[in-house]
């Protein structure tokens, strides 16, 4: 009978286990931090609506359509590619500093346990947080080659593009690679691997796409400033999600990301506008929220690196900067549509540099000094960081436009880019008046 109750005990606790192991694993996850996690990722998915929105109203009415489904068709394309093979290139156990193993195909070990680089949320939060970052980085790009690509040439760069360039270079930064784990270098939030990498990959795409029709013969003029005035305040929002969501938890270090991200969205519509107003003789409602989204992106290295009152200099420098880049581009003559390299390109190097001149460890022990803090070696990384960001996206990027060049055709023809895409693409039209 004893025999029979120790065996019966025995088994209880052997079945028991599993739950055991269950309840200390998750034991782990905090509550906080998971919430503000899942905020954060919806924060950053309405982003790339946002961008439709802010893309869509800087193009004509006939192209209105086209220019936003190339944002929400990414989302639904990226959230395929990042769940199949994207998050394990980026995320993946270390492969030569380059890219992630395979060790996560398909999500496999990717579960409700605490994830390697965030220990107190779920894998599966942060799979889904890094993802939107993934989406909303190649939708960046179509801003170069607005009015002008195949639909079906979008899709498959798409796919290559993020497969090639962009999870290779997340893993540099994030996921254990060369550059943010053997050069230093500082991106609290994707000033090389979002920013940078989307507006090299943009200048490129336009280059070998080639002009739109009538690039600066005739006027082409933006065909609904509320649109894009809607989609800036869409994506000044989101940029909170984005910012601040990559501290990884609710904590004072997300705090400090949220208020460098507001103060230094405002500096730039404010320095951007005031350009503008000495420059042109007024402040054009366009330009102030074409500052304020210099100023996000200017801010997005640094944002977990440093004070307040940095990220008010990081702003300033963001808006006149990224004015005097817009403005030159008539004068070089490029059709880079929207704008991709002298705003994202432009704020997305300012940021990373200005994070080797601003950063200090009063502010996030973390982090490193800077310039301005005694120590110049970060500066150097984030220079060598950016310049090995550059030459990688364009070569690639490079190639992938040739491949799909010689495969399907990269441009609409002639009669089809006159018609505008929404026709010649979709088969409907904007606006019915």
């Amino acid at each position: 009978m004893k025999l029979k109750k120790r065996v019966l005990i025995l088994t209880l606790f052997l079945s028991a286990l599993p739950a055991l192991a269950f309840a200390q694993e998750q034991a782990a996850i905090d509550s906080g931090d998971t919430a503000w996690l899942l905020v954060s990722t919806a924060l950053v998915m309405l982003m790339t609506p946002g961008l439709a929105f802010f893309y869509g109203g800087m193009v004509r009415n006939k192209n209105v359509l086209g220019t936003i489904m190339h944002s929400f068709i990414i989302l639904c394309i990226m959230s395929i590619v990042w769940v199949l093979w994207g998050y394990t290139l980026a995320f993946g156990p270390d492969i030569g500093g380059f890219v992630g193993g395979l060790d996560f195909l398909g999500l496999r070990g990717v579960g409700q346990g605490p994830a390697p680089l965030a220990s107190t949320v779920p894998h599966l939060v942060f799979m889904m947080f890094q993802g939107m970052f993934a989406i909303i980085t190649p939708a960046l790009i179509t801003g170069a080659f607005a009015e002008r690509m195949k639909f079906s040439a979008l899709i498959l760069f798409t796919v290559l593009w993020a497969t090639f360039v962009y999870s290779p270079i997340c893993h540099w930064v994030w996921g254990g690679g060369w550059i943010g784990s053997r050069l230093g270098a500082l991106d609290f939030a994707g000033g090389t691997v979002v920013h940078i990498n989307s507006a090299v990959a943009a200048i490129v795409a336009a280059l070998v796409i080639g002009k739109r029709k009538g690039y600066l013969e005739e006027t082409i003029m933006p065909h609904n400033l509320p649109m894009t005035i809607l989609g800036a305040a869409l994506l000044w929002f989101g940029w909170f999600g984005f910012n601040a969501g990559s501290a990884l938890a609710s904590d004072g270090l997300a705090s400090l990301a949220f208020v460098t991200t507001n103060t230094a969205a405002a500096a730039a519509a404010l320095s951007w506008a005031f350009t503008e107003w000495a420059h042109r003789g007024k402040p054009t409602a366009f330009g102030a929220v074409s500052g304020a989204v210099a100023g996000l992106v200017g801010i997005t290295p640094a944002a977990g690196f440093v004070s307040p009152l940095a990220a008010i200099l990081i702003g300033l420098g963001a808006g006149v900067l990224c004015y005097m880049a817009v403005n030159l581009r008539p004068r070089i003559g490029y059709d880079d549509s929207l704008d991709v390299l002298g705003i994202h390109g432009t704020g997305g190097l300012w940021g990373a540099l200005a994070t080797g001149l601003f950063a200090s460890t009063a502010v996030n022990p973390g982090g490193a000094d800077g310039l301005f803090y005694g120590n110049p070696s970060l500066f150097l990384s984030q220079l060598v960081a950016s310049l090995g960001t550059i030459v990688y996206s364009a070569v690639v990027t490079l190639v992938i436009l040739k491949i799909v060049d010689w495969t399907i055709g990269l441009r609409v023809r002639e009669k089809e880019e006159v018609a505008g895409l929404d026709l010649s693409q979709h088969g409907e039209t904007g606006y019915n008046f």
